[in-house]
């Protein structure tokens, strides 16, 4: 499909969605061919037909939901990020807890992100911290994908920024698969949610949201998103959006990090 094709179709999907097409730039071409395959599947002759379609079959925006979905995921993603956590601001929370440290993963996808949080506490955090807990909540609203989190077994691509040694001491080998041990499943709760109408109950004192909200969602969306996420914060807990993302809007409440791109601190 031509690029202007492209972002005509694109557009038209994400404001069906209720999602922001501006947000699809990195991910446009990959969205383009999941609509064109369901035009194909759909025996149409092309995107106005498919158009037509919809308006006559209301039931088909929950296929468009799907197929504008992006998952993009892996353990440790964006090292550096996961290298701060691990040194510097689990250990500060962690101080503070008072003994159970609580953990929102919002949009976890197949559940990369927050077991890679359970890998940090266990193998970077925990032995400092002998008395204290680790309670992770992970959210998201695609079940498929949690359905993939509670196998919690992935292709060694999914791994490969993860150290070696946490690599080895965390998963089995089932066939072409890597599959994380259960004692190391054990802190993360999943539960199908959306997150724009679907909290989990705080505090929290840390919350990642990354490349989610702030990529994706309408700009009142986004607004109504950050001041739930400040509120279910507990005082001095961290936010953590994508580097690339950014508030909609001051929240004198959140603090940024100043070295972490997308980190905030609660007042």
């Amino acid at each position: 499909m031509r690029e202007p094709a492209c972002t005509e179709l694109l557009a038209w999907a994400a404001t069906e969605a209720a999602l922001r097409p501006d947000g699809f730039r990195r991910v446009r071409k990959q969205v383009c061919k999941r609509l064109y395959r369901r035009i194909v599947e759909l025996h149409l002759p092309g995107p106005s037909a498919y158009r037509a379609f919809v308006a006559a079959h209301p039931e088909e925006r929950a296929v468009i939901e799907e197929l504008c979905r992006v998952h993009v995921s892996r353990f440790h993603r964006d090292r550096a990020v996961f290298d701060a956590l691990r040194e510097r601001v689990l250990p500060a929370l962690a101080a503070q807890a008072g003994g159970v440290l609580r953990v929102w993963s919002a949009g976890c996808a197949a559940g990369e992100e927050p077991y890679t949080i359970a890998l940090l506490w266990r193998f970077g955090v925990a032995p400092r911290f002998p008395g204290s807990r680790l309670e992770i909540v992970a959210t998201d609203v695609d079940p498929g994908s949690l359905a993939r989190a509670r196998r919690a077994c992935y292709p060694p691509s999914s791994l490969r920024e993860l150290p070696r040694e946490w690599r080895d001491a965390a998963f089995d080998r089932e066939g072409r698969w890597l599959c994380l041990k259960p004692e190391l499943r054990a802190p993360v709760e999943l539960r199908e949610a959306d997150l724009r109408r679907d909290i989990p109950p705080g505090p929290f004192h840390l919350i990642l949201c990354r490349n989610l909200a702030f990529t994706y969602f309408p700009d009142a969306d986004q607004r109504a998103v950050a001041a739930r996420l400040e509120a279910l914060l507990a005082p001095g807990g961290a936010l953590l959006i994508g580097a690339r993302e950014r508030l909609p809007e001051e929240r004198p409440g959140l603090v940024p990090d100043g070295a972490v791109p997308g980190l905030f601190w609660r007042r």
